[in-house]
């Protein structure tokens, strides 16, 4: 990855998105603070359709572009947040497109209800992987129990998978699988909102 690349992380959009499980990494990337290739990420957002969606806190999103129009070679990273309808056929082109990514070899980061959807369609069949609960991917009669891990994000090859309750734990895999922050910064991003841990703040200021 060349860091004079500039490069373009998609985030899917459709109704119920769960809000506060991706803030944290969009404000982040978009912003481009302490990032170590200040301007070298952009965030768009991808959908189904092109029409707004609502998300669960009730914000309309218009979708950048349509996500069967997006090549993982002109992505970064396909980010797919929790929400209601991952059980339910309105899921499949989003599953479908993190399965075209992930046989490209360009990264997956999903979150919540959405590593559901790829438990179901066994894309955690043979990677190591979390999510909201070991006994919420069991009775979706997937084949990847024995690579279940009980930890808030967990990183194997080019997916990431959280639980609903660690956003701060899965922007940071996302920070580290980008490569956005130098270590330490990454650290002290951690150290503040991972660990509430003040001196994080006096750190950044001083990056």
């Amino acid at each position: 990855m060349s860091t004079n690349e500039k490069l373009t992380v998609h985030l899917a959009v459709y109704d119920t998105l769960a809000d506060w499980e991706v803030g944290f990494v969009t404000a982040h990337i978009n912003n481009g603070l302490w990032h170590q290739v200040p301007g070298r990420f952009t965030m768009q957002t991808v959908s189904a359709g092109l029409e707004p969606i609502a998300t669960m806190g009730g914000m309309r999103v218009l979708p950048d572009s349509a996500i069967a129009d997006l090549k993982p070679e002109n992505s970064a990273m396909l980010i797919l947040p929790g929400n209601d309808i991952w059980p339910t056929e309105a899921y499949a082109p989003y599953v479908e497109k993190a399965r075209e990514f992930l046989d490209a070899g360009v990264p997956v980061a999903a979150i919540c209800g959405a590593t559901g959807a790829l438990a179901m369609a066994g894309l955690l069949d043979d990677r190591e992987h979390t999510s909201n609960a070991a006994a919420f991917l069991d009775g979706l009669g997937y084949k990847g129990g024995e690579l279940y891990k009980e930890e808030a994000a967990v990183t194997d090859r080019d997916l990431i998978t959280a639980g609903a309750n660690a956003p701060v734990e899965f922007a940071r895999a996302i920070f580290a699988r980008l490569e956005v922050y130098k270590q330490p910064v990454l650290d002290s991003l951690y150290k503040l909102y991972g660990d509430q841990d003040p001196a994080g703040f006096y750190e950044l200021m001083s990056a």
